[in-house]
């Protein structure tokens, strides 16, 4: 809604939404959001009060993913590695290709920090997802103020799409995991073009530590 609907109104985004009672939660999923510039500025207009939370990950993992899943569905895009530089000879990183945009999470962060307070940000470890998540739906219920109802036993690791899978219920036999489209096959890709981003990424993802207080172990 922050995005494209906006000029729609909050009272049509407010029926779309489910209806919260007291001691209850309501939730949006945007990954977009944190990207947009004028997202900020406008949920902070609704609300100062808001809680947001940020799944990241390796920004270079993340740029191939990015370009893996664009590729499933155009699979005569160009290859990775030419849609990653401006000018391949010089080495020159094309920072306004989105795949490779949006891993600048420092840049993106500077703009909700004009309207929001560190402490209202929550930035949750897309690889400690994957090893520990328990512990990181712990430290997501903590900042919600919730009780950890979601623990070590709700969770099963699928090793067909290496990822855990959600038991919703401890009796419940039948985990749910991520569709088809979590898990494809990343491309080979050049290792010099991944190194060349890792240096690219490297001073963004240092201030990204040092503005969130938490090092992601990137490098």
């Amino acid at each position: 809604f922050f995005d494209r609907n906006y000029h729609k109104g909050l009272d049509w985004y407010r029926e779309l939404m489910p209806k919260s009672s007291e001691g209850q939660l309501t939730m949006e999923k945007t990954p977009s959001y944190y990207i947009t510039e004028e997202v900020p500025a406008r949920i902070h207009a609704m609300s100062k009060d808001t809680k947001l939370i940020v799944v990241v990950r390796d920004p270079v993992t993340r740029a191939v993913s990015d370009y893996t899943q664009t590729r499933s569905k155009k699979p005569d895009i160009p290859s990775f590695e030419s849609l990653t530089f401006k000018n391949t000879s010089a080495g020159v990183i094309d920072a306004a290709w989105s795949a490779v945009r949006i891993g600048m999470y420092a840049k993106h962060l500077e703009r909700w920090l004009q309207y929001f307070p560190a402490e209202q940000l929550l930035f949750v470890s897309g690889e400690r997802l994957i090893s520990d998540p328990a512990g990181e739906v712990a430290r997501v219920q903590d900042f919600l103020g919730l009780r950890r109802e979601v623990t070590e036993k709700h969770f099963h690791f699928n090793p067909a799409k290496g990822f855990p899978c959600l038991k919703r219920a401890e009796s419940d036999g039948k985990p749910h995991c991520l569709g088809k489209t979590k898990g494809r096959t990343h491309p080979n890709i050049d290792p010099q073009v991944v190194q060349r981003l890792r240096e690219f990424y490297k001073p963004f993802n240092s201030k990204f530590y040092q503005m969130t207080g938490h090092d992601f172990g990137w490098d």
